[in-house]
């Protein structure tokens, strides 16, 4: 890994890489909070064995097991390895129940029936049970703003459940920055399909966490940047805080790294391609810029790598999120006195993370 990083360092050079893991160890988190690390965990084979390596790092285990469809029928299995490493470690597992394929319509359909609901949240506090759950984060996107006071009043009544049966229950949110969606039609879309339909002052105050998606800043569907810029987090911290307490917010970090490049497509006509993008996790991206002999370059406003490359004329571009850029984000959770972070996902980190977690503050539990 030492070689790849040096071929790689290009204009900053390795010291200046050694250097940016090395700067700033602020002080201890609020001692009420001791700097809570969640990690979220999907059934990959990288994510596993990330979990069973770092497990003692991490406060919250959140896994994505379980799904609900329009009739509040929930389905899902978590791996009993999981949970086996997780009582063993004394470690809390929140899992996330989510509307598959973020499907706007079958969420609608849910959120608009009353037995549904019912049905979903008894069976919520039924696994909490069976388990031995800390609780549920709810993870439904796609929300549209039609379906806000209707999605509210969901997480109410599933908060009121869960609490009376001993157990917690957060939520993750998608990024927002201000009142006004933005400029272009697609800030409009993003505003009314995504962003508008979380009352984040009521879902603050009913539970007992909010997870804030501070990424993903560029997607697929734009030009290539960064996953979640240090400007653009920042700013999106500040929008939250106007709503939730910080004692309430945990700050969403991305550990992937996306690639944009020209995607032929078959169906889409006459066109038949399109600029488009994947995300890799760490080593997967290293190797791509390696493959490529790319430059890594270092934004000093943004706080992230990045690289472009030529491959046969055409560029493609590289946002790579590592423990330089993973150290900067952590800088903002303490600065704004956050409970902590919450980290997708196990498995797509650079392992060098682990290390600049042990520089700061034992994990609290």
């Amino acid at each position: 890994m030492d070689a790849v990083r040096k071929r790689l360092a290009g204009r900053i050079g390795l010291a200046a890489l050694a250097l940016g893991l090395a700067l700033l160890r602020p002080a201890d988190l609020p001692a009420q909070t001791a700097g809570e690390r969640l990690f979220y965990y999907v059934d990959r084979l990288d994510s596993f064995e990330s979990l069973r390596q770092h497990i003692d790092e991490i406060t919250i285990i959140a896994p994505q097991p379980y799904r609900v469809d329009g009739d509040g029928v929930v389905w899902g299995e978590l791996d009993p390895r999981v949970l086996q490493l997780a009582r063993e470690h004394d470690v809390p597992v929140m899992p996330l129940i989510v509307n598959p394929g973020f499907d706007a319509d079958l969420l609608h359909a849910l959120l608009s029936n009353d037995a549904a609901r019912a049905r979903a949240v008894q069976t919520m506090v039924e696994l909490c049970r069976r388990h031995g759950f800390m609780g549920i984060q709810f993870d439904f996107e796609n929300l549209h703003l039609r379906d806000r006071d209707a999605f509210t009043r969901f997480y109410r009544e599933a908060a009121r459940a869960l609490h009376d049966a001993g157990f917690k229950i957060s939520v993750a949110v998608v990024h927002r920055l201000e009142d006004y969606p933005g400029p272009t039609p697609y800030h409009g879309w993003l505003f009314g399909q995504w962003r508008a339909g979380y009352d984040l002052q009521a879902l603050g105050e009913i539970g007992d966490f909010v997870s804030l998606m501070s990424y993903s800043q560029h997607t697929r569907r734009t030009p290539p940047g960064p996953a979640a810029g240090l400007p653009w987090v920042r700013d999106v911290i500040e929008y939250f805080l106007n709503h939730i307490p910080a004692e309430k917010l945990s700050l969403g970090i991305p550990l992937w790294s996306q690639h944009w490049y020209t995607s032929h497509e078959d169906t889409l006509l006459p066109e038949r391609a399109r600029s488009y993008s994947r995300s890799h996790s760490y080593r997967e991206a290293i190797g791509l810029l390696e493959r490529h002999g790319a430059e890594l370059l270092w934004s000093d406003d943004q706080k992230v790598h990045y690289s472009f490359f030529s491959n046969a004329g055409v560029f493609e571009w590289v946002f790579l999120e590592d423990a330089r850029s993973f150290r900067a984000k952590l800088d903002l959770v303490e600065e704004y006195g956050l409970r902590g972070f919450s980290a997708w996902v196990l498995g797509s980190e650079d392992p060098e993370i682990w290390q600049v977690l042990a520089e700061r503050a034992g994990p609290g539990r």
